[in-house]
């Protein structure tokens, strides 16, 4: 086992010299690469995450008596009660069924109809 560790190091050398004078500029593709990458995965990974982790926490700020949501556990409900400065929500589920809820287990309910904001009536042409 020695003899063979003697014989590897006395051929890195004359190994390692003729492989470095091949690569002179691979460095530098190697880091264009690396960034390349980077780039890519900030581009389509990370910033959509972070949109729609912004998106959900403005949601998630904005609840209101009566916006129609679901639960991580698939429970559909409307919310009956949201106080300030509290992390959780209460949930009516059915009839006089209540269920207190964290806001960070709450989602948009894909189903329900959008808030209409109040139209601005247009003056009437007369004919």
């Amino acid at each position: 086992m020695n003899i063979l560790i003697f014989v590897l190091q006395a051929a890195a050398p004359a190994g390692a010299a003729g492989a470095q004078a091949g690569q002179q500029g691979g460095g530098w593709s190697m880091w264009l690469m690396l960034i390349a990458i980077f780039a890519v995965m900030w581009l389509f990974m990370i910033r959509p995450q972070r949109k729609q982790q912004k998106e959900m926490e403005q949601f998630r700020s904005s609840l209101k008596k009566g916006d129609k949501v679901i639960t991580a556990g698939g429970i559909y409900g409307t919310i009956a009660e949201v106080k300030e400065g509290d992390r959780t929500v209460l949930l009516k589920v059915d009839g006089d069924v209540k269920l207190r809820v964290d806001k960070t287990s709450l989602q948009k309910d894909p189903n329900a109809a959008p808030a209409e904001a109040p139209a601005e009536k247009a003056p009437e042409k007369k004919q």
